[in-house]
């Protein structure tokens, strides 16, 4: 039985409000899946950019070397190709382009097939007065927690 990967950008929730889903495969080497497996892999810095040929790529994604992995290494920060059906490309550059929204990773996770997944989500930068509110609401909802396990 094989444990499940679930590496989560937990800072993005923090930073960015929300507005499109979608969850796209990764073109990876065989070092790299193999880190991901062992759960080598950090996405807290990385975000998504498009090259001129139109292709999404996502950037600063650390995956650690392989232990076992010899002069076949990967290179930890290497820009990795992601891969999504070409409508919703042309429509995620487009509104990156025009509107001025960020593509941020948001969870890596492996299938039940062993496929390496990256859920992304199409971002709008949060105010610093948007961050505080957060902060409130989750300071309130500890708060209301520990009232009612005392009761």
């Amino acid at each position: 039985m094989q444990k499940t990967i679930n590496i989560q950008n937990k800072k993005a929730r923090f930073e960015y409000e929300f507005l499109d889903k979608y969850t796209a495969g990764i073109q990876l080497t065989g070092t790299e899946i193999k880190s991901i497996r062992a759960s080598r892999a950090r996405i807290t810095e990385s975000f998504c950019e498009f090259n001129d040929r139109g292709e999404l790529f996502v950037i600063n994604m650390f995956i650690e070397e392989y232990i076992h992995g010899n002069v076949y290494n990967h290179k930890p920060k290497n820009a990795r190709r992601l891969l999504l059906n070409k409508r919703e490309l042309k429509k995620l550059e487009k509104k990156v382009k025009d509107v001025g929204l960020t593509i941020i990773p948001l969870k890596l996770f492996i299938t039940e097939k062993g496929w390496a997944k990256l859920d992304i989500a199409l971002c709008k930068g949060k105010n610093l007065y948007d961050k505080r509110q957060t902060m409130k609401d989750r300071d309130n909802k500890r708060d209301l927690a520990r009232i009612k396990k005392d009761f």
